[in-house]
């Protein structure tokens, strides 16, 4: 889902497992699926975890408590190991998730997360271990991510970092642009590239 990104402040969902991997974030069975819907992968984002094999919610599983929600997801070390799988980009931004925290994300999963409107952002395991202990402490801590100048806050002790984004992303996000959309605005220069180099050419 195409969105503007500026500054992001919310309440969080806390999820302090590490190695979660692309099977646990949407399972196998759902990748049979003919549509690109993200609500229809949304639905069914940590399907295994969120409910039971009857189908009814698990009250133990941390998106099913009502003490916690909000645009941010924070999660253990290494998060979206496994498989490459796209759907699960599509999963975590169909529930509605606009960041992802966490100490360190698998590479493709972190460049899936990008194309899909979906922030990752990279922080110490110092200032994660802080935020879980925050949010545990109380659920309506709130986090501020300031994406212009890089920065994640954590509003309950103040304690902030900055985190890497690649300048190319970061314009894509900030103008709320996909690759198309960016070659598109570019379509004034590549004409004009082609047409100097026809001449070069066929001098």
């Amino acid at each position: 889902m195409k969105q503007r990104f500026d500054i992001v402040e919310s309440t969080c969902v806390p999820l302090p497992i590490d190695n979660i991997d692309t099977d646990q974030i949407i399972p196998a069975r759902f990748l049979k699926a003919t549509t690109r819907d993200e609500r229809f992968f949304g639905e069914n984002l940590f399907r295994d975890w969120r409910f039971r094999p009857d189908g009814s919610p698990d009250p133990s599983f941390v998106m099913n408590d009502p003490r916690f929600k909000g645009d941010i997801l924070v999660a253990g070390k290494n998060f979206g190991c496994g498989s490459s799988r796209e759907h699960a980009a599509w999963a975590i931004a169909g529930f509605g998730f606009k960041v992802v925290i966490s100490s360190s994300f698998a590479d493709i999963h972190k460049n899936n997360e990008l194309n899909n409107f979906v922030l990752p952002v990279v922080v110490s395991e110092a200032f994660l271990s802080g935020l879980f202990r925050s949010i545990a402490d109380g659920p309506s801590t709130k986090v501020r991510v300031d994406v212009p100048s890089q920065t994640v806050t954590n509003l309950a002790t103040g304690a902030c970092e900055s985190f890497d984004l690649n300048p190319y992303k970061k314009y894509c996000l900030m103008n709320a642009l996909d690759d198309i959309d960016f070659l598109l605005l570019q379509s004034d220069k590549i004409e004009t590239f082609e047409k100097d180099r026809y001449e070069i050419i066929n001098r």
